[in-house]
């Protein structure tokens, strides 16, 4: 197992991307995509044991954990910053690993270079309207159609202490939330309150429509090209609802889905189990692809 390297990046704009390295550059390119508001600390159990087969890039995406905000944070200007990364690299074909925010990201990188896909790992990311429960319909989705300031304060009253904790813990059973870690969601908010953070943080929301509405083009990507697919969802989870599982194995009829005892942030409990799945994934596929 390979230790990761925290490395810097300047982007052509001028602002900087930091992201995490690990493995032999030979092997097969996994790009870890963390969701809010999280960092590639989420990947800190993860990254030992894919190192061992692939070499893993995963970015603090702009605005979460040590990576400068952008001037105009946006879910296609993140996938903009995270190409650029990718091809200052000289990474070449990768898997995708989408999770929560990492979905609209992951998709504008697949959409613009759909080639380069190996595969999607898919947890808890959302490409359906399925995935979209009641509580969106209360919040995000007035503030997308009509961006008034009360609309505005309802789809952003989770950005607290108590909303930060409820990305890891809600929904979760009793055992399984006592094996998250507090200074998980302790960190986030302290990021959360560097300058710019929370302006980053609700610009990403009034974005995600702009990404929901992307979804047709997103469907006919997964139609026409067929990745290969593995699935690690957390059943638990309160913000993107179950049947979500479901349209995404209509979109990839031969996609591998694994649905976990866990909630939305489910490599905070269950990184062993995630970790061997994908390894097991990236190996065969690499073996159906080389004969």
């Amino acid at each position: 197992m390979n230790l990761a390297t925290r490395r810097r990046l300047r982007l052509s704009g001028g602002t900087e991307l930091s992201f995490l390295t690990a493995g032999d550059p030979s092997g097969p390119a996994v790009l870890l995509l963390h969701g809010s508001p999280s960092s590639s600390r989420m990947f800190r159990e993860v990254i030992p044991e894919l190192s061992r087969i692939a070499h893993v890039i995963a970015p603090d995406l702009p605005g979460f954990g040590e990576s400068d905000v952008l001037p105009s944070p946006s879910f296609p200007a993140f996938g903009e910053a995270v190409s650029e990364l990718l091809d200052r690299l000289s990474i070449g074909p990768r898997y995708l690993y989408l999770h929560d925010y990492g979905a609209p990201v992951g998709f504008d990188i697949a959409l613009r270079e759909p080639e380069r896909v190996l595969g999607l790992i898919i947890q808890n990311a959302n490409a359906h309207r399925t995935g979209l429960g009641p509580q969106w319909d209360a919040t995000q989705t007035p503030y997308w159609s009509h961006p008034t300031p009360e609309n505005e304060a309802a789809a952003t009253a989770h950005l607290t202490f108590e909303g930060t904790r409820g990305t890891y813990t809600s929904g979760c059973p009793a055992d399984v939330a006592a094996r998250i870690p507090p200074e998980s969601w302790e960190e986030d908010w302290r990021v959360m309150n560097l300058p710019g953070r929370m302006e980053t943080q609700r610009a990403l929301i009034r974005d995600y429509g702009n990404y929901v509405a992307r979804f047709d083009a997103i469907a006919d990507y997964l139609a026409r090209r067929q990745p290969p697919a593995l699935m690690v969802w957390g059943r638990h989870d309160p913000f993107f609802e179950l049947d979500e599982v479901l349209s995404w194995m209509k979109s990839l009829p031969r996609m591998e889905a694994h649905v976990l005892d866990a909630g939305h942030k489910l490599l905070e409990a269950h990184a062993a189990a995630a970790a061997a799945l994908m390894l097991d994934f990236i190996r065969r596929n690499q073996r159906e692809r080389k004969g």
